[in-house]
């Protein structure tokens, strides 16, 4: 066991020591793009390990670690490394924990002192916790990255959410079952082991699209097309929502779900706005108008390269978002997944895809009033819209939240034949 050094606040450091020697655990959420992140910790020197488990204990385990009207996803994540570390299968004086941090005003960014709080009434308060974010909290000498790596993380942003846009719109469609899936793997595996360079991003990004693209496919089908917004572990994460997407697939749909890149360069803007509408100095904000800037130009690289391929339908770029919800909710609104959440409902609906399934935690009242509150907005603006909001809870039944989702699959449906 490395030697436990704590800060001036008496938080648990994570060093170089325990770099070398401990086993960080990554919680699951996005499946493609967590694969990439893990693989870039490991080829960094970190050894890492991503949590797969999606059995009921981890939501048994996170009623036992924390309060009960604690937001639903800090729950999920927080039980889930709990199964993991008493399942037995980690050393516990060579493991460490990392959880993401977003800095805002959501209960998100105090999700890390949770977990802290239950590792210290289960006798596990040596357990480093690392914070994972872009706002420069929590900082950990043994968890520091040269700018290369930076590099390496916004390219398998940009790599992971074109694959994913393009598998879900190709899936469906395929005459072959499984070889969206295959050639998912191979470019992961592909990419994995290629150096990762902003030079080569705009010809890799255009040979993945040709790839799927190339895929023989019957548009011919008529699918019901399904967007996916909400909370953004409730959306991502198969654990958070049920697997909603393969539910979704087995009632024979398409499924959109918005990239993360748009949230990404969302918590960028907000802090931009902030400086304006505050009298914050410019400087405060430098770093995050660099982030929008940066992340803003490869999104346009990524939707550049799907409109390469006439068969693919390419997303908007985050102004247009912006732009599309500015009639509806301030910009100024960033609790949660702010006016991003209202704007990704109004871009599906610009698009042609008038089913929407919002997803959201009970508990999360931000994203009840962005989300579920500009619904009947939304709809006296575009009647076609056919949208559902579904909560998830511990307590909330999956046979109630599936037999909603049916309903508006129905609805749908009934849509597809009129037209």
């Amino acid at each position: 066991m490395a030697e436990l050094i704590y800060d001036e606040t008496g938080r648990l450091l994570f060093t170089e020591e325990m770099r070398r020697e401990y086993t960080i655990l990554v919680p699951m959420m996005l499946p493609i793009h967590m694969t990439f992140l893990t693989r870039v910790l490991a080829q960094n020197g970190f050894q890492v390990e991503l949590l797969s488990s999606v059995n009921r204990e981890i939501v048994d385990l996170g009623l036992e670690s924390v309060h009960n009207d604690t937001c639903y996803p800090a729950l999920l994540v927080i039980g889930q490394m709990m199964e993991a570390l008493q399942s037995g299968r980690y050393d516990l004086d060579k493991v460490a924990l990392i959880i993401t941090q977003t800095g805002g005003g959501c209960r998100a960014s105090n999700y890390i002192h949770l977990l802290r709080k239950a590792l210290k009434k289960r006798g596990l308060a040596h357990i480093p916790v690392i914070s994972f974010n872009l706002a420069g909290m929590e900082k950990n000498p043994g968890f520091r990255f040269p700018v290369k790596v930076y590099v390496e993380l916004l390219g398998i942003i940009v790599y992971a959410d074109l694959i994913m846009n393009l598998s879900n719109q190709t899936r469906p469609y395929e005459l072959h079952p499984g070889q969206t899936d295959a050639l998912v793997e191979a470019w992961t595996r592909r990419l994995l082991d290629m150096h990762l360079s902003l030079r080569r991003l705009k010809r890799s990004l255009a040979q993945i699209t040709a790839d799927f693209a190339a895929i023989p496919m019957n548009r011919e089908a008529q699918k019901v097309t399904v967007g996916v917004v909400g909370e953004i572990y409730i959306k991502y994460a198969a654990l958070g929502n049920n697997n909603l997407e393969r539910l979704l697939a087995d009632e024979g749909c398409e499924v959109v779900v918005p990239g993360l890149l748009d949230f990404i360069i969302f918590m960028g803007d907000h802090h931009v706005v902030d400086t304006k509408r505050y009298r914050i100095k410019f400087k405060k904000g430098l770093v995050s108008l660099l982030i929008k800037v940066v992340f803003s130009f490869f999104q346009r690289r990524l939707i550049g390269a799907v409109r390469t391929q006439p068969v693919f339908r390419a997303p908007a770029d985050f102004g247009t978002i912006k732009r599309l919800a500015g009639g509806y909710v301030s910009d100024g609104n960033k609790m949660g997944e702010g006016w991003l959440l209202t704007g990704e409902m109004l871009e599906l609906i610009h698009a042609g895809i008038g089913n929407i399934i919002c997803t959201q935690p009970f508990g999360c009242l931000p994203n009840h009033i962005v989300g579920k509150g500009m619904i009947r907005a939304i709809r006296e603006d575009h009647k076609d819209a056919n949208i559902v909001a579904i909560d998830y809870d511990p307590g909330a039944t999956r046979t109630n939240q599936e037999n909603r989702i049916k309903l508006m699959l129905t609805i749908a449906r009934e849509k597809l034949q009129n037209q």
